[in-house]
């Protein structure tokens, strides 16, 4: 059933007449003649009694406030989705992986908690594959991701270039390899390493890289924490492979070193990543532009305007699946 036959039918019963309800929608009385016969048609009954005024029949009596239901529902979703499209939304969820979230997100967020005080933001640390996974169900509207290929394929997302970090090697004080000032790739391959789960895109990214200089990742141990990464090789038997931004705070540990590689490089590009269709989102698009010009300074610089303390108070995690 077309919903303007249902409209027909009310416009017809307000109005009271045939004439009338043509004037009142702008069509022609035929076209608003030829809707109340089909509407007639569909539900297998005369509706109205052509008189004047028009008059009910019982099935028209029957059919009112279902008419008059299904159009004030229409009318009241497409209100729904105006005030949506205008930034009218309640929350905004986003996840991203662990380093951005703890030390370089919280200057977006506090920007954006200014220019959108009533939007209620809901922020989660996860790995690049489940923030993209989470994204895909619909639980987050942003997800903060490692760059892969295969996001620019399709047309379904916008991937929003934030910044490139160098990947470091964290160490304690008394491993062998803090004599380095640069860490050859294959000095480096003969030690164990503690690593990210399966699964995450850091260690994918490391175990290609290793892979091109036709070398092998010696994974000994798999954690999903910086702080348990930090703790761990603090015991100086492991070494790990981490970005830039994960490692500020070890700078200004004693029991621990960071030592960059000798070429080739290994960098990471960090993204943000929505749907076209919340990127119409004022609120959405904006927090898109605020993390691409907030995102893109060193990540000492970022460690000196975040307020842990203040993210923790403000922001709760969202409602999403256990890992």
């Amino acid at each position: 059933m077309r919903l303007e036959l249902l409209q027909a039918f009310l416009n017809v019963v307000e109005s009271g007449s045939f004439l009338a309800a043509a004037r009142r929608s702008g069509l022609s009385q035929s076209t608003i003649s030829r809707q109340i016969q089909a509407l007639e048609e569909e539900v297998g009954a005369p509706l109205l009694h052509r008189k004047s005024p028009v008059v009910l029949t019982v099935a028209g009596e029957r059919l009112l406030p279902h008419a008059r239901r299904i159009c004030q529902e229409w009318q009241q979703a497409q209100a729904s989705i105006r005030e949506w499209l205008q930034g009218g939304q309640s929350e905004l969820c986003v996840a991203g992986i662990h380093s951005l979230t703890a030390y370089r997100l919280p200057p977006v967020l506090q920007e954006f908690c200014r220019e959108y005080p009533q939007v209620q933001l809901r922020v989660t640390a996860l790995g690049s594959d489940r923030a993209l996974k989470v994204l895909k169900d619909g639980l987050v509207d942003v997800a903060l991701v490692m760059e892969n290929p295969w996001l620019r394929r399709g047309g379904e997302l916008v991937v929003e270039p934030l910044y490139s970090e160098p990947i470091q090697v964290l160490m304690a004080t008394s491993h062998p390899l803090s004599r380095y000032e640069r860490i050859p790739w294959p000095v480096l391959a003969e030690y164990p390493q503690v690593v990210f789960k399966d699964g995450y895109a850091m260690r994918t990214c490391v175990e290609s890289h290793l892979a091109r200089q036709g070398l092998t990742l010696k994974a000994a141990l798999e954690l999903n924490t910086l702080e348990a990464f930090r703790g761990v090789v603090r015991q100086g038997q492991l070494i790990a492979l981490l970005p830039e931004s994960a490692l500020v705070d070890c700078h200004a540990d004693p029991g621990l070193q960071v030592r960059p590689t000798e070429p080739p490089l290994l960098q990471r590009q960090v993204v943000a990543v929505t749907t076209r269709d919340r990127y119409r989102i004022p609120p959405i698009r904006r927090f898109l532009q605020l993390a691409a010009q907030l995102l893109r300074q060193p990540a000492s610089d970022a460690k000196a305007d975040r307020d842990a303390s203040w993210v923790s108070a403000k922001f709760a995690r969202p409602r999403l699946p256990k890992l």
